[in-house]
């Protein structure tokens, strides 16, 4: 984005076999997270994609009702996100930090077979989601540290890939078991359960421990130039305080990074919505809707790592722009409905090119930015932010909903995408005054 927005990232062209065209491998690190992330998504991907039916239509939960619900869920990971960025900084161990995460949410997953009442239901959910929270950014800054700079986009691009695997074999999953189970919201919770504990196991087996990822660090280090401003050697091994972490704010360009996330995270409607959406514009049957989630997925999936490639190539910002002119396509598509077959299948297709284009390449702008002994406080600052943006998106769309009706909540949506958009387009730009 900002530092990376050039035809040639600096860091790419000094990798060994850069120049001669060669294709770079991602690291270890980043093929085992990838695994732990896969197994894991296919239990949390099964809860998602059966989640808003299992609201809505079994427990009777309003829009506003469910708009809520689905703030609080992304609110508390997006909370404390800040807690296990900085921690794993603290304690210099983001494999410790990020275990603790995948554990917490895997101890979650039985609850949700005993609970059938809004408040405690809000409760699991809530601690399912800090276990994401507290995982999410020490697991990405393991990523982008045992990662180049100028293939930072691949790495996050294959990362993600294999996650989506996950979400794409989830609903999948959740689907057939609906169809099978007599009772079968519970079964999917059952099956989620065991999912997560494997992912558990993975992580704690295979996942490389401090030693190793301090060397391929290392490595990684000495094969790049100083585009990304990594921290010098005793720097990095010191340990870091809260005062720090706030520092980060600091950098113009991390501030400017923030401010967009923010922005777009507060026009960016939740995917439940846009599912919940989608059923309703193309008459889609209620034992299908768990196989929405699986279209932005198979997308997202064929997608991930050639535009985390692109983004390496071209710049961050193009790749992150474009992919929210898509999901715009998407608010458009779903505003005009027309009477056809393919709008399922359009929109969904629309929804995994934005996902493609931002998820990965978001912290890999990040990380470009931020030292390395701060890597983790630096990915969960921008990480927050945007979760809360959508946090609250989530709740002023569910009132929007039921106040206005869902076509004119989508309107107002869009709208503010598109400003957002636009004013995100010129704060990022090469030399665009955030210095």
């Amino acid at each position: 984005m900002y530092l990376a927005d050039r035809a040639a990232p600096d860091g790419a062209g000094t990798l060994p076999g850069a120049a001669r065209g060669r294709t770079r491998a991602v690291s270890s690190v980043v093929l085992a997270l990838g695994a732990v992330s896969l197994i894991t998504d296919i239990s949390s991907e099964m809860v998602t994609a059966v989640l808003p039916l299992y609201l809505v239509i079994s427990l009777g939960l309003s829009p506003l009702g469910f708009g809520t619900l689905d703030g609080v869920y992304n609110g508390v990971s997006a909370l404390v996100q800040l807690t296990g960025g900085h921690l794993a900084d603290r304690v210099r161990n983001h494999k410790l930090v990020a275990g603790l995460g995948y554990g917490l949410s895997a101890l979650c997953k039985p609850l949700l077979m005993i609970v059938h009442s809004l408040g405690p239901l809000g409760v699991v959910l809530a601690l399912e989601r800090t276990g994401k929270g507290l995982r999410t950014s020490p697991r990405d800054a393991l990523i982008s540290l045992s990662s180049p700079p100028g293939t930072r986009g691949r790495a996050f691009g294959v990362h993600r890939a294999m996650d989506t695997t996950g979400a794409v074999l989830g609903p999948v999953t959740a689907f057939l078991i609906l169809r099978a189970a007599a009772d079968g919201y519970d079964a999917v919770f059952g099956v989620s359960a065991c999912f997560a504990v494997l992912g558990v196991l993975v992580l704690v087996l295979f996942v490389p421990g401090k030693a190793l990822v301090a060397q391929q660090r290392r490595a990684a280090a000495e094969g790049a130039t100083s585009a990304s401003a990594p921290a010098e050697p005793a720097a990095a091994e010191r340990p870091v305080d809260l005062r720090q972490a706030f520092g980060l704010l600091r950098l113009p360009r991390l501030r400017a990074l923030t401010a967009c996330a923010v922005l777009l995270g507060l026009t960016t409607v939740s995917d439940a919505f846009v599912y919940l959406l989608l059923q309703r514009r193309a008459d889609i049957g209620e034992e299908w809707f768990p196989l929405l989630p699986l279209g932005t997925a198979a997308v997202f999936l064929l997608l991930a790592v050639p535009a985390g490639v692109l983004a390496d190539r071209v710049g961050r910002r193009w790749v992150f722009l474009a992919g929210h002119a898509g999901l715009l396509a998407a608010y458009a598509l779903l505003l005009w409905g027309p009477r056809t077959a393919a709008l399922p299948y359009l929109v969904l297709a629309l929804h995994g090119v934005f996902y493609a284009a931002t998820d990965g390449v978001l912290p890999a702008a990040v990380a470009d930015v931020v030292p390395e002994n701060l890597r983790g406080s630096g990915l969960a600052l921008v990480g927050t932010g945007q979760a809360l943006a959508r946090f609250c998106c989530s709740l002023a769309f569910g009132a929007a909903w039921t106040v206005w009706g869902d076509g004119r909540a989508l309107f107002g949506s869009a709208v503010g995408l598109l400003l957002c958009a636009a004013a995100a387009g010129i704060v990022l730009r090469p030399g665009g005054g955030t210095r």
